[in-house]
């Protein structure tokens, strides 16, 4: 049990580090006054859009699978790093 609640202390401290890092360096990119603010994703081929009279429904499902295949390399890239994986 000792363990479990060490190894959750350093998971959490582990993703404070990180919020504290995606922090700077959302703050030394805003500093760099680009025009990012008003990016965004353009409609990809496989994304879903539904419009009817008063509707209208988007599921970015390319898009999703995009971000999520980043976020997996990104991941695996820095468990090799920490020698985890």
């Amino acid at each position: 049990m000792e363990d479990l609640i060490k190894t959750t202390a350093k998971f959490i401290i582990m993703i404070g580090a990180i919020m504290i890092l995606m922090g700077l360096i959302f703050l030394f990119i805003s500093s760099l006054d680009l025009n990012i603010a008003n990016f965004k994703l353009k409609k990809l081929p496989g994304d879903i859009l539904i419009k009817k009279d008063n509707f209208t429904f988007f599921f970015p499902i390319t898009t999703s699978i995009i971000i999520s295949i980043l976020l997996t390399l990104i991941l695996n890239v820095i468990a090799k790093i920490l020698g985890k994986h």
